[in-house]
């Protein structure tokens, strides 16, 4: 996994000694064994958001990292992204010891980052526009903070099994629910604000200063059954 992985350093991070690390994940396909490649559209547009993390987290230490899963496709009980990660979380702590991790995901990646956030060193885990579907478990986020973002014209991964997932989940975690008008399912119509969302999430979760209204309200407002809607 480590080969395919992109390090975000943003400073010196490396000698001043790292104080946390936010991992963001790709989408895919529901079932594919080809390789994935690094020219995937699916790994290029996280590039952006990373590097959005990568400057907010500039000064922090924070290591932020955008893994390239081995497989396209999460191929049923395989779940082969989420293995994926899973070594990934354990080679963060090889490398940097025990730090907190945030797991931000779009689509198959949210997926995995949920399917993975019962590792001892995840804290919290954000799903955008996420593929969640019914059945998913719940209580391996007991104790995580959990931030579910979906845009109303996504076509793609279902937003009502979104909403679903994110009332199962909060009977075991702090969830905020997001929904973003007219986001569609790639983030590039209105890019910026997931970008925001994603910095915003990563730095409360860190315990990091910074403008967080956004993402901060959601928290504070949450209820069941509601969805804080961003115009």
């Amino acid at each position: 996994m480590s080969s395919g992985t992109t390090w975000h350093s943003g400073d010196a991070w490396a000698q001043a000694g790292t104080r946390g690390a936010v991992v963001v994940a790709h989408g895919g396909k529901s079932v594919s064994t080809e390789p994935t490649s690094p020219h995937e559209l699916a790994v290029l547009r996280m590039v952006p958001l990373a590097n959005a993390i990568r400057r907010a987290m500039r000064g922090y230490g924070v290591a932020v990292c955008q893994p390239r899963f081995k497989l396209k496709g999460w191929n049923g009980e395989l779940a082969s992204p989420a293995a994926d990660l899973g070594n990934l979380l354990d080679e963060i702590g090889t490398r940097f010891g025990d730090i907190p991790i945030v797991l931000i995901g779009h689509s198959m990646g949210a997926r995995a980052s949920f399917r993975v956030a019962g590792h001892p060193a995840v804290t919290a885990v954000a799903g955008l526009a996420p593929w969640l579907p019914p059945g998913d478990p719940v209580g391996q986020l007991a104790g995580r903070r959990v931030l579910l973002a979906h845009g109303t014209a996504d076509r793609v991964t279902s937003p009502a099994e979104t909403w679903a997932y994110a009332e199962r989940a909060r009977a075991v975690a702090q969830v905020a629910a997001i929904e973003i008008r007219s986001g569609e399912h790639t983030m590039l119509w209105r890019a910026p604000l997931w970008h925001r969302l994603a910095v915003e999430f990563s730095r409360i979760s860190l315990g990091l200063p910074g403008k967080a209204e956004e993402v901060r309200s959601a928290f504070q407002e949450a209820a069941p059954g509601q969805q804080r809607s961003l115009v």
